[in-house]
């Protein structure tokens, strides 16, 4: 692999993609490529000319060497003479001409990367380009403010129409430019100097933003206060999960920014001239929904599908549902099937807003025709995607609430629940509980789970977060020291009362209208105890408390039917990884029964371990539509237990 100037060309071009990746002006979420071009030696000793490009499923920002592409060079331009090639087929050549098979599939746009003959091309999504492009006729002359050495190109979809296209230019391959801008696209430029390449990158980009007044791209503005009833969101939800066909994910957006452009009197006229470039459509479709009537929506969508489906052949439509809503006294909110989806979606509006302010401050914003977005969006590339029928995690788009998140049964449920595509709120006293996850799908908040105001906002930021509650696990309990019942301290005992039976009291109440309004009904599990039917001496506060909550969730199961909401019991035992279990209490209680502390760990029929996690397996699963038809359930889950048998 060949050096410059003591790195490798992979740390080279990792190092230039990072710092293009880290601006989001330029980059927004996996958008953007990059290439570096050298020499490897292959198995039979041979020397390989490679292009190294990036992978598709890499952000740029984050980018380590694995994400490159090591492509045969000559076998890439030999797809070049090609009359014509689909997508599909140009995916499947550019793969085998890969010389390592478990590196990832090269951008769409790696034939281009290969034919530019400089040694590294920086390719970005730069708002500024985006907006001095995104003109009607009248707008200004990209080239007089670029200068002569950048070639101006109007849009070509990427891929191999397009590597064809900048191939035929001469002055490409004569070296005359150094830079081109595709219309409505982005910017590549391209030298042997790599860091030249970003300086000029960066230069075009400025001159660009300085054409316009230097806006500020994508800044949301300060922070607000989330205004409308939490409800009403929940409500939105559901409805929009509905024409989706699957629970979805809505984020209200703090951004002022997103606020005052929502309130516009003409902001229907300003969203509905189509996406800032054209891969936008893939995240926030064409228009936003501007209010919140989501049926009026779906049937404009459906609409714009029928009369273009003829383009593209066959068609696996998408659904229906609205990714962005702009709306007077929400403001903003963003739509996805994932946490990661709806915050994608709001930072290609954020910009979106931005851009098209720009280029109509200098003429006239324009952007694709219905047709055009329409190829796009329903691109043979995507299509396949969706045909594949790749599943879903089973929590897909669904919102859970976690008590006692920070450590032990709770965070483990919190865990398998994010890890089966939920997003999830955990509720912990102790504040290592908001850094417990580094997923967009997380947030973590502090507090006590037996105070009802507390709770109310822990709901309500599930809702303004996520758009709503699909499932609450009340997982938070202590057991006090173990004592007599004429040795028990009356400061323990309310303590214990207040977390073990008060809380769940009170997280049942006020997270009920939520859940009534999930997609696919809502689920309660409350992490119970063996100690419920069998309870043992010199427990009797925890095992008291603990049998108020079991009926509290009893009672609960009885009145929440007809809401379509199932309450169901874990009943673990022995479970010695959380946090009710300090080594003090262990060999206390293994003491009680005269084993050691070991013996006592195992004092299960089936002689195994019961852990957190296996625990959570249990709660997942309750909530999992494999017991859609159960409710009032009480599941042990402590190894086999006689007494309880």
């Amino acid at each position: 692999m060949s050096d410059i100037k003591g790195e490798t060309a992979l740390q080279v071009i990792t190092r230039l993609s990072r710092v293009l990746g880290s601006d989001p002006s330029l980059v927004l979420h996996g958008g953007g490529n990059t290439s570096i071009k050298g020499f490897t030696t292959d198995v039979t000793g041979a020397e390989v000319e490679t292009v190294w490009v990036k992978g598709s499923g890499w952000n740029l920002a984050t980018i380590e060497p694995e994400g490159f592409a090591p492509l045969r060079r000559k076998r890439v331009l030999e797809l070049l003479k090609c009359a014509s090639l689909t997508d599909a087929q140009m995916v499947n050549e550019v793969r085998q001409a890969s010389l390592d098979a478990t590196a990832p599939i090269a951008s769409i746009e790696a034939l281009l990367h290969a034919f530019i003959p400089a040694r590294v091309v920086l390719h970005s999504h730069a708002d500024a380009i985006v907006a001095l492009t995104n003109q009607l006729e009248n707008g200004p002359n990209v080239s007089n403010v670029l200068g002569r050495k950048v070639l101006v190109l109007p849009y070509v979809m990427p891929g191999f129409k397009l590597a064809r296209q900048i191939a035929s230019c001469n002055e490409v391959a004569t070296g005359e430019v150094d830079a081109i801008v595709l219309s409505n696209h982005g910017l590549f430029t391209f030298s042997d100097d790599p860091d030249e390449a970003l300086v000029r990158h960066q230069s075009i980009v400025a001159s660009a933003s300085a054409a316009m007044g230097n806006p500020t791209w994508g800044d949301p503005g300060p922070g607000i206060e989330r205004a409308g009833d939490p409800l009403d969101i929940a409500r939105f939800r559901r409805e929009l999960s509905a024409i989706a066909g699957d629970p979805m994910i809505v984020r209200q957006s703090e951004s002022a920014r997103a606020t005052q452009y929502a309130g516009r009197p003409n902001v229907r006229s300003l969203t509905t001239r189509g996406t800032a470039t054209a891969e936008h459509v893939i995240h926030t479709k064409r228009v936003p929904l501007i209010g919140r009537d989501v049926a009026a929506f779906a049937a404009e969508y459906r609409r714009y599908v029928e009369e273009n489906r003829h383009r593209v052949g066959e068609v696996v439509p998408i659904d229906e549902a609205p990714r962005v809503i702009l709306d007077q006294e929400w403001g903003m909110l963003t739509a996805g099937r994932s946490a990661t989806a709806a915050e994608v979606a709001r930072d290609i509006a954020l910009h979106t807003m931005d851009i098209v302010d720009a280029a109509d401050g200098l003429a006239e914003y324009a952007s694709f025709s219905e047709a055009e977005s329409f190829d796009v969006e329903y691109w043979s590339l995507e299509q396949a995607k969706i045909r594949s029928g790749s599943s879903r995690p089973a929590f897909t788009g669904e919102v859970a609430i976690v008590t006692g998140a920070a450590s032990g049964i709770g965070r483990a449920s919190a865990a398998a629940l994010i890890d089966q595509g939920a997003a999830v709120v955990g509720i912990d006293q102790n504040p290592h509980v908001a850094s417990a996850f580094t997923s967009d799908s997380w947030r973590g908040v502090t507090g006590d789970a037996a105070d009802g105001a507390f709770l109310a906002q822990a709901a309500e930021l599930a809702v303004r977060e996520f758009g709503g509650v699909d499932v609450l696990v009340i997982a938070a309990g202590i057991f006090p020291e173990s004592a007599a019942i004429v040795d028990m301290d009356d400061a323990h005992w309310e303590k214990t009362v207040a977390v073990n039976t008060t809380a769940v009291a009170r997280a049942l109440r006020a997270v009920h209208p939520y859940l009534a309004l999930a997609p696919r009904g809502g689920r309660v599990v409350l992490v119970s105890s063996k100690n419920v039917p069998a309870p043992g001496p010199g427990a009797a506060a925890y095992s008291a408390t603990k049998a108020a909550a079991a009926q509290l969730a009893r009672v609960a199961a009885l009145e929440w039917a007809t809401d379509g909401i199932r309450v169901n019991q874990v009943e673990p035992d022995a479970v010695f990884d959380t946090g009710i279990w300090t080594p003090q209490l262990l060999a206390e209680r293994a003491a009680h029964y005269g084993l050691s502390v070991e013996e006592y760990k195992s004092r299960n029929l089936l002689n195994v371990e019961v852990t957190s996690d296996k625990v959570a397996d249990a709660i997942v699963a309750l909530c999992s539509s494999t017991f859609s038809a159960t409710t009032g359930a009480h599941l042990s889950v402590d190894g086999g237990n006689a007494r309880v048998i």
